[in-house]
């Protein structure tokens, strides 16, 4: 890769990076559910208008939309307000990456020595974590964040069945699935009009934070981050790509330390890093001859980068990125 396009692939991870933050100030003004619903709904009227619809079932895009955007995104942001810290949970949402493989079996997938360690170890890590929660803090959080990854690898496989002609259109295209789901269950969790009002609220003073947090999740998350990430997943091999998204919970957990005072015990920290590490080795290639499987470079820009059409015989293999939570 050169320098430039380098850069491109940190400020991505930036970008992502910061998406957590702007989550935990999302929600000291909007309730969690109604939070995520608004973060779709944002871009599911231009999307609509003026994105071309991408040529693929209607099946996958929906379960797509409902893995990725109502499953992983009501949870994650549940959790967080729940009290899972938001950088441990920018690490502990990687568990997409060996949940998409384990369930990518159901489909006739296989997986590798490398990834049944990468497994392992990430969930070695997870499961630190868990201990460590156990003796001080609930449980709840830490297990909406597993189910929420669950929700995201389920949104991978769909979108590998899929095959999309156009990687970028139909990560845009899946905000159209979310919004109706997630505001009919924010009405039922939350109230009927409890988010409509922070939203009123929040085009006042006091609540110009939440709304700078709403639109940056929405677009300098997934439409600028997206867009630079598709770009270079076309200039470079996916396996040259896909390890700056795990650049991402590194900078969730340096920034939420710095502006949010979360600190990570020494327990935190190695478990952090064995499940960064896990999911590093787990879904990244060894070395393959020049030309060899991947070549191509396609895949979903972040969250997720399945495989492309006829590269099948290693899906799981691209790095799963925390893009947008």
């Amino acid at each position: 890769m050169s320098v430039r396009d380098r850069l491109l692939a940190v400020l991505v991870a930036v970008l992502w990076g910061l998406n957590f933050l702007a989550v935990r100030i999302g929600l000291d003004h909007f309730p969690p559910v109604f939070l995520s619903a608004m973060r779709f709904l944002v871009l599911a009227v231009p999307v609509v208008l003026f994105v071309p619809r991408p040529k693929v079932a209607a099946r996958w895009l929906v379960i797509y939309g409902l893995g990725f955007g109502v499953v992983q995104f009501a949870l994650l942001f549940l959790a967080i307000d729940l009290g899972m810290p938001s950088g441990q949970a920018s690490v502990v949402v990687q568990a997409s990456a060996p949940f998409t493989m384990l369930l990518g079996l159901l489909f006739g997938e296989r997986i590798s020595r490398r990834q049944l360690v990468g497994i392992a170890l990430a969930v070695l890590g997870m499961a630190a974590i868990a201990v460590e929660r156990a003796q001080g803090a609930a449980l709840l959080p830490l297990l909406l964040t597993l189910l929420a990854a669950l929700g995201w690898a389920m949104g991978n496989v769909a979108s590998r069945q899929a095959r999309p002609d156009h990687p970028l259109r139909f990560a845009l295209w899946m905000s159209v699935v979310p919004p109706v789901p997630l505001l009919a269950l924010s009405a039922l969790l939350e109230g009927p009009a409890t988010g409509w009002r922070a939203l009123g609220e929040s085009f006042g003073p006091a609540g110009a934070a939440g709304l700078v947090a709403l639109l940056y999740t929405s677009l300098a998350g997934t439409v600028v981050g997206s867009g630079i990430w598709t770009t270079l997943l076309k200039r470079y091999e996916a396996g040259t790509v896909a390890p700056f998204s795990m650049l991402v919970p590194v900078v969730a957990v340096a920034v939420a330390w710095v502006f949010l005072d979360e600190r990570l015990t020494a327990w935190s920290a190695v478990s952090s890093a064995a499940v960064v590490v896990g999911v590093l080795v787990g879904t990244t290639r060894g070395r393959t001859p020049a030309g060899g499987a991947g070549g191509s470079g396609r895949g979903l820009p972040g969250p997720a980068a399945p495989a492309g059409p006829g590269q099948s015989e290693e899906p799981t293999s691209r790095v799963q990125n925390t893009q947008r939570s």
